[in-house]
């Protein structure tokens, strides 16, 4: 009876190959943003099977140490490295900056005009003459590794003076200085399969599985400055939250 006991608490050899892979990131042996042996080579390494090493990475994947680029293989995550400030969802900030793993080389940009919508005016809460439609492709090095729509109401445009053609200024309102200007945000969290980009030639890593963060950001009481859809890619998804009691 004992030694039934003792084999139902043994400890899962993923669990083992694991605890080996975490020790070999944690000693720079796989650094930043390096690919980790392919799996063949990496489970030869290892002495097991590649199912077993599937659920060792798939551990290390949930606890947001490695990301998997299907066509490209596994890489150590680099915030596994850095100290995260303590910004937590709730926060009134950009949410793609606090809930994607990554730090982005840069950020394009693009804006069209479209006519007023049943589907503007409630997510707007207000009717508008026109209103923009926004479009933001975050970029790690030639990866799309994230994506933002947004819908602002021409009236708003008006209201801030903002100078659509000026690219530079549009992105850092968006980015941050929207963020500045609230006095509070709305923030629904769903998971979509679904993220497609028109126009596009790159297409977004990781968009048939996506975190999405519909996001309302006001100024005042009675409709938001903008209304954001952020798509965040599961495998480079970091959402915190804070719980009191």
């Amino acid at each position: 009876m004992k030694k039934n006991i003792s084999n139902k608490l043994k400890r899962p050899l993923y669990v083992n190959v694991y605890d080996e892979l975490l020790l070999q990131i944690s000693k720079g042996e796989y650094p930043t943003d390096s690919r980790l042996p392919s799996e063949p080579d990496l489970a030869k390494k290892l002495g097991v099977s590649r199912a077993t090493l599937r659920q060792a990475l798939a551990l290390l994947q949930d606890d947001g140490l490695i990301r998997n680029i299907h066509g490209k293989g596994n890489f150590v995550v680099d915030s596994f490295y850095k100290q995260q400030p303590d910004i937590k969802l709730e926060k009134l900030s950009n949410p793609m900056h606090k809930c994607h793993i990554n730090t982005f080389d840069r950020i394009d940009i693009q804006y069209y005009l479209d006519p007023d919508t049943e589907y503007t005016k409630q997510v707007l809460k207000r009717d508008s003459s026109r209103v923009v439609a926004i479009d933001r492709f975050y970029y790690k090095g030639n990866d799309l590794v994230g994506y933002a729509f947004t819908f602002i109401s021409m009236e708003t445009v008006e209201d801030l003076s903002l100078d659509l053609d000026n690219k530079e200024l549009l992105l850092d309102f968006m980015e941050n200085q929207a963020y500045v200007n609230a006095i509070h945000g709305e923030i629904e969290i769903k998971f979509t399969q679904t993220a497609n980009i028109a126009n596009r030639k790159d297409s977004l890593l990781g968009r048939n599985n996506c975190f999405l963060l519909m996001e309302s950001l006001y100024s005042n009481a009675d409709y938001p400055i903008m209304f954001n859809k952020f798509y965040v890619p599961q495998q480079f998804a970091k959402i915190k939250l804070n719980v009191n009691k």
